[in-house]
């Protein structure tokens, strides 16, 4: 399945880092997206987009997770020429993600 099935995103941006926030819709899909959506299954996502490190929080009371994107925006708002400078597109991006039906 897809991961965009059982949750949505939330994005957001400061400089060259890119910030995706993927929480669950229902509580009981939160084990399966903390199990399932690792830094580095979001790494290898996004593959030669994020040149630095992927770092990935967990927010347990929210049901969500957070991913820190070093290097996802071509160098920032102010020096990237990318249509999507801001990395809006990049929660919908990972949300396509497929992971395991349980």
């Amino acid at each position: 399945m897809k991961l965009h099935e059982i949750a949505h995103a939330r994005t957001g941006d400061k400089g060259d880092v890119s910030n995706i926030s993927v929480i669950a819709f229902r509580s009981e899909d939160w084990p399966l997206i903390r199990r399932e959506v690792t830094a580095e299954r979001v790494a290898a996502w996004f593959g030669p987009m994020v040149t630095g490190e992927v770092r990935r929080y967990e927010l347990p009371q929210l049901q969500a997770l957070n991913f820190v994107l070093a290097g996802a925006l071509a160098g920032g708002v102010t020096r990237s020429l990318a249509l999507d400078a801001h990395g809006k597109c990049l929660g919908s991006v990972l949300l396509g993600l497929e992971i395991a039906d349980h």
